[in-house]
């Protein structure tokens, strides 16, 4: 122990308090906005997807309405969140496996203090060393109050909570600048891809896009039950593939016989996969030497010919433009699912001879290289910048700020 600093446990500084298991079939409209798990994220309060419940003026339930400054902590997931209440998010009340905070008056440590060291990894890997279940995470606030805090004395505890305001100011100011520059370049990229289909050249011709290019959606669920899965065999493609571009990591196979059955699912290289369920319009160009394999229900295949590059069409469907039409022709209301294949087939693709294509493919080849290098450059300056986070916060409770 650092000279002049003591350890004290959590539940001897703070109080802490389970939220409440409120039933989504009492959220309503507008009220008291319901804090949940997911909208306590790493050090702020997310205002995606919000809930409200309508709640008296009194009675028990007040106990779980929040205040301005109220610090609250995931306690299932990815536990050891932490996120503060600001006067925006009222009125509000904590939903159960998330946990309110208050700092309690006698606390020899201060309020600013404690909270730097709950956004510390030294505190959240010590929560998630207390927590149990194996295929979510839990903790409990019996786990919480056990972690210890080294405390330095009072004037100690305000130099190091300067240091750290200081310079996560300066962090905050320099993510915002990266980020800022990272959604540039994107921009940049998909204002550049826009304008190859919008400036049109000569001898480009609006073509319904069954005109060139063939059409298999995946098959049914039914045809493709877990019970029939082999250990190893031929793949089953799923969403995950066009969603993230890749075809290594396979989780379903089926024997020879099944792929024999179901052929006309079969993927070679050069089709296209495009996901159709949820995250819609993803696309992927099939690649040589993958698994030989078949496409799942959430998938569609198509197969360019020769009228078109594969890699102009990937393109293409990858614009604004294909990515609108996508959206107006498919329905789905929680979950949005790709138009018919009849539907899609009629969308026209603006499409140059074949020896334009091929010079648009790689001067846009050439503009994705650039884009991914200034992307690269802005996400090592977003990396080195949280470790630095983590770095000064590790040093201040050490002793070595």
């Amino acid at each position: 122990m650092i000279k002049g600093w003591q350890t004290k446990k959590l539940g001897e500084l703070l109080e802490v308090q389970n939220g409440y298991a409120f039933s989504s079939k009492d959220y309503s409209e507008s009220g008291h906005f319901v804090m949940r798990i997911g909208n306590v994220q790493n050090g702020y309060i997310s205002l995606s997807d919000p809930k409200f419940i309508q709640l008296p003026s009194d009675g028990a339930l007040q106990r779980f309405v929040l205040s301005e400054g109220d610090i609250l902590v995931s306690l299932t997931g990815n536990v050891g969140r932490i996120g503060v209440v600001k006067r925006e998010h009222l009125p509000a009340a904590v939903n159960q496996r998330v946990a309110k905070i208050t700092v309690n008056k006698s606390s020899p440590a201060t309020r600013e203090f404690l909270l730097f060291f709950l956004y510390s990894d030294r505190f959240r890997e010590e929560l998630m060393g207390a927590g149990h279940g194996a295929a979510q995470q839990n903790v409990s606030t019996k786990d919480l109050v056990q972690i210890q805090l080294p405390i330095p004395p009072l004037p100690e505890q305000r130099r190091i909570v300067g240091i750290l305001d200081e310079a996560f100011v300066g962090i905050t100011t320099a993510k915002a600048n990266a980020e800022k520059n990272l959604q540039n370049a994107r921009a940049l990229f998909e204002s550049h891809l826009q304008s190859v289909f919008t400036k049109r050249g000569e001898g480009w011709v609006d073509t319904a896009l069954g005109d060139v290019c063939g059409f298999v959606r995946g098959p049914f669920g039914g045809s493709l039950k877990k019970s029939i899965f082999v250990a190893d065999g031929y793949a089953v493609y799923e969403q995950q593939h066009a969603i993230y571009n890749q075809f290594d990591d396979v989780r379903y196979f089926i024997d020879e016989a099944k792929f024999k059955e179901m052929k006309r699912f079969e993927l070679i290289p050069n089709d296209l996969i495009m996901s159709c369920s949820g995250t819609m319009g993803r696309v992927a160009i099939v690649p040589r030497g993958i698994k030989r394999g078949i496409i799942n229900q959430a998938l569609l295949k198509l197969t360019p010919t020769a009228k078109i590059s594969g890699a102009f069409l990937k393109s293409w469907m990858e614009s604004e433009a294909f990515q609108d039409a996508l959206k107006e022709y498919s329905g789905g209301a929680a979950i949005q699912n790709v138009a018919s294949v009849k539907i899609l087939k009629e969308i026209k693709i603006p499409l140059p001879p074949i020896k334009e294509q091929e010079r648009i493919v790689n001067k846009l080849d050439h503009f994705v290289i650039e884009t991914q290098h200034l992307e690269n450059i802005y996400q090592d300056k977003l990396a080195a910048l949280e470790a630095l986070k983590k770095s000064l916060l590790n040093q201040a409770f050490t002793g070595k700020l």
